[in-house]
């Protein structure tokens, strides 16, 4: 099988320590042209990759027709998704793109919308899906636990010195971080948001402009109730980036500290006023992780036509958990998730 060539779009960090690394890595990719709207940025970061000889520029429409890529990877801001992801799909190119997957809710309509009508893949990579802890998990959920009543997932960590763009997000904590958690609950209960209510601030001490602490309650089918709360900028007591989580069943519990092998209790008699439990340790899957897992799952799409996590009919359904829950916190009401 040839490799397939790869335009990278967007030069920042995530670009420069994630994306062209994976690629990179990858044997069945290769960075055929790079671009970034700022001058000499694009060009700068291949240099630094040793990528001396490909196409770097600063103009997209130029870069296709000069490139010719198998498919795109569009590392640029949020606001930026929307031109990026059409123009592509338009030129006839597929694009692995990173979340949000828009800036709003027409804009990501637009690019599904833009999907259908070129027939071309759009993926959102939801790096995290590819977590085989998190895998874990759901089985514990559906095999040991279920059905599924309860959710919670718990997120405080104190991040500093990232790219400037986040830091002046209205909304950081839910449209950054919060697409990535929202999304592992999907997987995890197999279910979609019905509604939400959400209380969202920033803490006196934040150093972000944005809001970067909430707390949500989403109904999802089936009547199981999701909790997440979450702060960015909380010193101390870090949790990891997976979040913790608990997950409530018919037949029991399962817990996740997002860094070692999952757990689930379940009762040991069916006597005792508070019974004893007993405790199962989750099996781990072997999958490749993150970054190359997304990349595996958008290639393996592009060979056989299955449909991989993050698939844009799919991840707007993420997406729109998080305005929602920025609706929601805005009129103080709960609301519907649309989509």
């Amino acid at each position: 099988m040839s490799t397939r060539r790869a335009l990278l779009v967007g030069a920042g960090g995530l670009a420069r320590n994630a994306w062209e690394p994976t690629l990179r890595s990858n044997p069945g990719t290769e960075v055929a042209g790079w671009i970034d709207i700022v001058p000499g940025a694009a060009e700068a970061a291949a240099h630094q990759a040793g990528l001396d000889g490909i196409y770097t520029g600063t103009d997209l429409e130029e870069a296709l027709h000069a490139v010719r890529p198998d498919f795109v990877v569009d590392v640029t801001v949020p606001s930026a998704h929307r031109d990026v992801t059409i123009r592509s799909l338009e030129f006839g190119v597929p694009v692995l793109g990173e979340k949000p997957m828009a800036d709003t809710m027409e804009a990501a309509c637009a690019m599904v919308s833009a999907s259908e009508r070129t027939g071309q893949l759009y993926m959102v990579s939801q790096m995290r899906r590819y977590d085989a802890n998190l895998e874990a998990l759901k089985h514990l959920i559906e095999t040991t636990v279920g059905p599924l009543g309860i959710l919670n997932s718990d997120f405080y960590i104190a991040m500093h010195g990232s790219d400037p763009f986040r830091h002046n997000l209205e909304h950081i904590l839910l449209v950054d971080m919060g697409v990535h958690i929202f999304d592992a609950a999907r997987f995890l209960a197999g279910r979609d948001a019905v509604a939400v209510y959400c209380d969202e601030f920033n803490p006196p001490w934040s150093w972000f402009h944005g809001k970067a602490a909430a707390t949500c309650v989403f109904e999802m089918e089936g009547g199981i109730r999701y909790t997440f709360s979450g702060c960015w900028c909380a010193e101390g007591f870090h949790t990891s980036w997976e979040s913790e989580w608990r997950a409530v069943g018919e037949r029991g519990t399962a817990v996740w500290d997002g860094v070692n092998a999952p757990a689930a209790e379940v009762p040991a008699s069916e006597e005792g006023f508070v019974r004893k439990q007993r405790r199962i340790t989750a099996d781990v899957p072997e999958i490749e992780p993150f970054f190359a897992g997304s990349l595996a799952d958008f290639l393996r799409a592009l060979d056989t036509g299955a449909t991989p996590h993050g698939e844009c009919h799919d991840n707007i359904k993420t997406l729109a958990m998080a305005f929602a829950a920025i609706e929601s916190a805005g009129t103080g009401c709960r609301v519907p998730v649309r989509v």
